[in-house]
């Protein structure tokens, strides 16, 4: 089970060290207006493209906390660094930045994960009790994923489902790509008590030595998972408190 701890007055991130919090995006409206002056007019701009106010209020949230997090980092206010996108959409720090770090948010909560120049992706999934996955996995999951998700009794398959689709997820981010890089063409491991690992990538067969996976217990009904460039990494998992 993942501990939640609360953060430090001295945060050291060291260059083997990942670090991962966990948040709420429930907030208050007087909490919600704070988090808001934080964002630049881009950010708030992407915010008003939402059409239902929960959805544009949980984007002001995570985004406003990712700044106010990185900030503990940066040595800055949270207002005064700015990103810059890949072609896929994924966000980086402008500038000469050792930090790398990337974010997910479903449900209620968003997690983030922080490090030092390696490229890394986090997911969270709010999972759904009565999905069985079939269809989706079927058409997204590779030809031996498949094989092992059809033999797992019906009780197991939402778990697994969701098991496997944030490794798969977070190893996506990691590399920056999207949906470019298709989701059959690597296996993870995630049948019910394995541990998480990129099993192949009949893309890049190399790449499998390259990764660490690490899931999370995020909150009931939730699953989560983070993959990461490098092994045998120190990872904490820190509970942001405002």
């Amino acid at each position: 089970m993942t501990i939640w701890s609360p953060p430090t007055d001295d945060l050291i991130l060291a260059d083997d060290a990942v670090h991962v919090w966990r948040a709420s995006l429930e907030v208050s409206s007087n909490r919600l207006q704070q988090l808001r002056e934080c964002l630049t007019e881009d950010e708030l701009s992407r915010a008003n493209r939402f059409v239902f106010e929960k959805d544009r209020n949980h984007y002001i949230t995570a985004r406003g906390q990712l700044r106010e997090l990185l900030s503990r980092y940066l040595s800055q206010k949270p207002a005064d660094f700015r990103f810059e996108y890949t072609a896929h959409g994924k966000p980086s720090l402008i500038g000469d930045h050792a930090l790398n770090f990337n974010l997910s948010h479903s449900g209620k909560l968003v997690l983030y994960a922080i490090t030092r120049r390696r490229r890394l992706g986090i997911d969270i999934e709010l999972m759904r009790p009565d999905f069985s996955g079939v269809e989706i996995a079927e058409h997204y999951f590779s030809k031996n994923e498949v094989a092992v998700f059809q033999r797992l009794p019906q009780n197991l398959r939402a778990d697994a489902f969701f098991t496997c689709w944030t490794r798969k997820e977070a190893y996506i981010k990691a590399i920056g790509e999207g949906l470019s890089c298709p989701l059959d063409s690597f296996d993870v491991a995630f049948a019910p008590g394995e541990a998480p690992k990129l099993l192949a990538n009949r893309i890049n067969p190399d790449e499998v030595s390259r990764w660490s996976m690490v899931d999370f217990a995020a909150g009931d009904g939730y699953k989560a998972a983070m993959c990461i460039e490098g092994l045998n990494l120190q990872v904490s998992s820190w509970q942001f408190l405002t």
